[in-house]
């Protein structure tokens, strides 16, 4: 049975058989989760090689494409939202229909984000205080994945629907797939030809010597490689939303665009503010040196492992609530909600330990440099104690993403970043230097974990009944 049988059939789910299909469907998206960071930290450790200037070109532009990463993905949600509420409700043929509306306006929206990013790729490193070392170097990094916005949205899109039709091993596998890729195109691009020995024996590697431009470029040809993937795998394979064979419109019609919209709209506004903020915490830290914007860069890098698989978890939640949602059980929607969190909670908690133990092995595999190692793992030991509380802030967050509820959460989402991290990594930055920074957020994050989870236990029943009418799904 797939996912949207067994959330409709009239035989009850034992608590045994809830978790059995939480964990069902969060392996494979944890897994993929851990897989991008794992590559992403072998990916720094390449460009860390070239030195702290790569580093930094690189970090200091971070926190805008990580703006481009939340706008991809709240255009992409609106879509996939209402692809698992109708799939709840089983109606295979209105979710692919949603399916051929959300390529086409995914593409468009993409095309200006592209522009947008292409055209502010040149002042941006000085806008954000990078000095005449680094500016070169992160303007055109930043340039190359602007112009690959195309690619990162179909990333999100596509993924999103295979997650929300069940399909966790085949997004995970695809989301795996392409972190390799990553590491192999940029293995070839960022450094020159150059004779390895293997087994005794010597061979000449081939290599563009691209730096900084050939990391952005592998990583490009990744994204690319993998939304070819599930592509194929939505047109081709037998499937709920298999494109092949049916004919249908690819022109978004207004009912399905103003729901995207309602849902994707707050998520969206969230994300520029929230990586607004993020991107004025690298300003505060730009003035501290090349050091510390590398060690920053290196620290949120190794800091994924622990809290992706809070992501993987989140991406199942909101398939689970979404489509009970969809088939009116609200009380199976509400059962999935708590267990998720507290899933979510259990796994984060042991990684946070894992990270503050092995803190130095992380920071130091990324790069030689002592300063930036002991930056690096100040910065990690600090956030390890965020990490239980982070991870409730990321699966409730799915949880309501999943009813459709994005308002109320981003506009907590923005007022505890701008409010609680921002002005205290302002204060602290000058006195404490990227300790303080970093002694901000996990203030913060422990702040946000708590308000989210006074809201699950408070109202969370009332939304999903009101989701649960006010997406109740019709024609798409």
């Amino acid at each position: 049975m797939n996912l949207s049988e067994i959330i409709r059939s009239d035989t009850p789910l034992s608590g045994f058989g809830r978790f059995a299909l939480a964990v069902r469907l969060a392996v494979p998206a944890i897994l993929a989760q851990i897989s991008a960071v794992v590559m992403g930290y072998i990916d720094a450790s390449m460009v860390g090689s070239l030195g702290a200037d790569a580093a930094a070109s690189i970090g200091l532009v971070a926190t805008s494409t990580w703006l481009f990463n939340g706008l991809c993905s709240a255009g992409a949600v609106g879509f996939y939202v209402q692809t698992a509420h109708q799939l709840g409700a089983g109606r295979p043929e209105a979710a692919r229909a949603i399916l051929r509306q959300a390529m086409t306006s995914c593409l468009l929206y993409s095309l200006l984000l592209m522009a947008i990013g292409a055209g502010i790729s040149g002042c941006l490193p000085h806008w954000l205080g990078g000095g005449p070392s680094i500016a070169p170097g992160a303007s055109a990094y930043f340039l190359i994945f602007s112009l690959a916005a195309p690619a990162l949205q179909f990333t999100f899109l596509l993924s999103g629907m295979l997650r929300c039709a069940g399909k966790m091993t085949v997004a995970g596998g695809i989301g795996i797939a392409e972190c390799v890729l990553d590491v192999l195109f940029n293995a070839f691009l960022i450094f020159p030809a150059r004779d390895v020995s293997v087994a005794g024996f010597d061979i000449r590697l081939p290599g563009a010597d691209m730096g900084v431009e050939g990391a952005a470029l592998g990583t490009a040809l990744a994204m690319l490689c993998g939304c070819l993937a599930m592509w194929s795998y939505l047109f081709f394979k037998p499937s709920e939303l298999q494109l092949r064979g049916e004919r249908g419109s690819y022109l978004p019609r207004r009912h399905t665009l103003r729901r995207a919209l309602s849902i994707a709209t707050p998520m969206g506004l969230e994300r520029l503010c929230t990586n607004a903020a993020q991107i004025t915490l690298t300003v505060i830290v730009a003035p501290l040196g090349a050091a510390a914007i590398a060690a920053n860069a290196f620290a949120v890098t190794a800091e994924g492992l622990c809290y992706m698989p809070g992501y993987g978890i989140s991406d199942a939640a909101t398939a689970l609530v979404g489509q009970s949602v969809g088939a009116g059980k609200r009380h199976l929607a509400r059962s999935f909600a708590t267990l998720t969190v507290g899933m979510g909670i259990g796994v984060m908690t042991i990684m946070g330990a894992v990270m503050y133990v092995a803190a130095p092995a992380m920071i130091g595999f990324m790069t030689p440099d002592p300063e930036i190692v002991a930056l690096g793992v100040e910065a990690l030991r600090i956030e390890a104690w965020a990490e239980p509380m982070f991870a409730a802030a990321i699966v409730t967050y799915g949880v309501f993403v999943g009813t459709g509820d994005t308002f109320v959460p981003a506009l907590m989402n923005l007022g505890s970043i701008w409010i609680v991290r921002v002005s205290l990594a302002a204060v602290l930055a000058p006195v404490m230097g990227l300790k303080g920074v970093w002694l901000a957020m996990c203030i913060e994050l422990t702040f946000r974990g708590l308000i989210f989870l006074v809201r699950l236990a408070r109202v969370f029943g009332r939304d999903v009944a009101k989701a649960a009418e006010k997406h109740k799904p019709g024609q798409a």
